[in-house]
């Protein structure tokens, strides 16, 4: 005899057509904001970033059968992602075998994660599961093929902001009140930022987005339009993404920046976090080395070029850091990533139709 609640769950997981939403863009775009806005949508439960594709999926598991027993084993490493890396046994046991009692014998490992997104966001009282993991925007022509009832956020951001936002984001440890941020976590950011590679990410996430540019299920939001105008800007993706708009949406607690102190009682868009590289971060070298290299794109989204006469210096300082930088990225960053060769290629990649 089944429980209420494992009546209510199945009864969401049947429903194969229910929309899902995910925001995907650059790192450091705003792809958390938006996600914490649309999680105050009575509808709407936002996820952390689970990092399914990638790390837990690469193009070689497309057709792999997983059993029941595997089916456990995923479920088990997507709530642990989802809880932060922390689990209650007490919770899981009980939740595992409401889970397992939802999916077939066999079933792909992507049928599953779609079954965890709809099991999690109905036991927290919603309908429509949201995904705010960044580095999907890789992987677009699959979350559109995988899922057609999928609708797809792309943020665009000043790749000169964002630069400076992963400059400052292992800080945020240390000063700016993230507490909970893991010591690993702040040695990974730092490794992580060169100039010349995050540079060539944004080009590279920019590059992926753009083949989808005429598709009726992606939206294509720039972070300032939304920094500018939330009201009219969170009006249209509730539009595009048929939800119901409301007021209270934009209430989301003033947390996560590289920037600023985290302010979790005071609510709202911190509009102090457009256009910041403009006055303080980033050295001459860093924004001549950005522009050079994402040029194309920076003009293609409105963004305006600024004469720089870079330090020599420091130039060369970037230049004899980058192969020593990136070696310790990619030892940092080689275990969160399944196929590192497939990830490589899909960033490097000119055609990802």
């Amino acid at each position: 005899m089944k429980t209420i609640e494992a009546e209510h769950t199945t009864s969401v997981m049947q429903k194969t057509a229910f929309p899902m939403i995910f925001i995907v863009g650059n790192s450091r775009s705003g792809t958390t904001m938006m996600g914490r806005i649309l999680g105050n949508n009575p509808n709407v439960f936002t996820f952390h970033e689970l990092h399914f594709f990638e790390q837990l999926w690469s193009k070689k598991d497309t057709d792999r059968i997983f059993s029941k027993q595997k089916a456990k084993k995923l479920f088990l490493q997507l709530m642990r992602k989802q809880n932060n890396g922390c689990t209650n046994n007490n919770t899981n046991a009980r939740d595992i075998e409401l889970f397992i009692n939802t999916i077939p014998d066999k079933c792909l490992s992507t049928e599953i994660y779609k079954h965890f997104l709809f099991f999690v966001t109905g036991k927290n009282g919603k309908s429509i599961p949201c995904e705010q993991t960044p580095r999907y925007v890789f992987f677009i022509r699959e979350l559109l093929d995988l899922f057609p009832e999928a609708k797809i956020i792309n943020i665009i951001r000043d790749p000169r902001d964002v630069l400076l936002s992963q400059k400052r984001k292992w800080k945020r440890r240390f000063f700016l009140g993230a507490k909970n941020f893991p010591l690993y976590e702040a040695v990974r950011m730092w490794a992580n930022y060169h100039p010349v590679f995050i540079s060539k990410l944004w080009n590279a996430s920019v590059k992926a987005a753009n083949n989808y540019l005429n598709n009726d299920r992606i939206f294509f939001l720039r972070f300032e339009d939304l920094i500018e105008n939330p009201e009219k800007n969170i009006r249209n993706i509730c539009n595009f993404a048929c939800l119901a708009y409301s007021r209270e949406m934009l209430d989301i607690p003033q947390v996560g920046s590289s920037n600023y102190m985290n302010q979790d009682t005071k609510k709202g868009i911190n509009k102090e976090v457009s256009g910041k590289w403009k006055t303080d971060g980033l050295n001459s070298a860093e924004i001549y080395l950005c522009q050079k290299i994402a040029s194309s794109f920076i003009s293609q989204y409105g963004y305006e070029v600024v004469p720089v006469k870079p330090n020599f210096f420091l130039l060369s300082y970037y230049k004899l850091t980058l192969p020593i930088k990136l070696s310790l990225a990619f030892m940092l960053n080689i275990k969160r990533i399944k196929n590192v060769k497939e990830a490589i290629r899909r960033r490097l990649s000119t055609d990802y139709s």
